[in-house]
């Protein structure tokens, strides 16, 4: 699916770039801290968290009470999960393959 020509330019390749060249997780927590708020980072955790659980087949009522996210969050990850760009799909598959993915 091609990229949102919105989204795209030379500012965010250079963000996806240095992103790309992190190699574990603890070069992660180091770049993310400086580079996002906590709030930031929670905020696309718990998006994941609720990819993953939407993904699984879960109910609004349980995503909501196990990962605090608002309807209209999981409603928006919805949303992007059956009519995005498949970024959600790509990397939760990765994650399942690389058995990596922890509910």
């Amino acid at each position: 699916m091609p990229v949102d020509p919105r989204l795209k330019n030379k500012g965010i390749d250079e963000i996806f770039e240095a992103i790309l060249q992190l190699n574990n997780v603890e070069e992660c927590y180091r770049f993310f801290e400086d580079i996002c708020t906590v709030k930031e980072l929670k905020a696309m955790a718990q998006r994941l968290a609720v990819a993953k659980m939407l993904e699984a087949g879960a109910k609004y009522s349980d995503i909501t009470s196990q990962t605090g996210a608002s309807t209209a969050t999981i409603s928006r990850v919805k949303r992007f999960l059956d009519f995005g760009a498949d970024g959600y799909k790509l990397i939760l598959e990765r994650l399942r393959s690389e058995g990596t993915s922890q509910s």
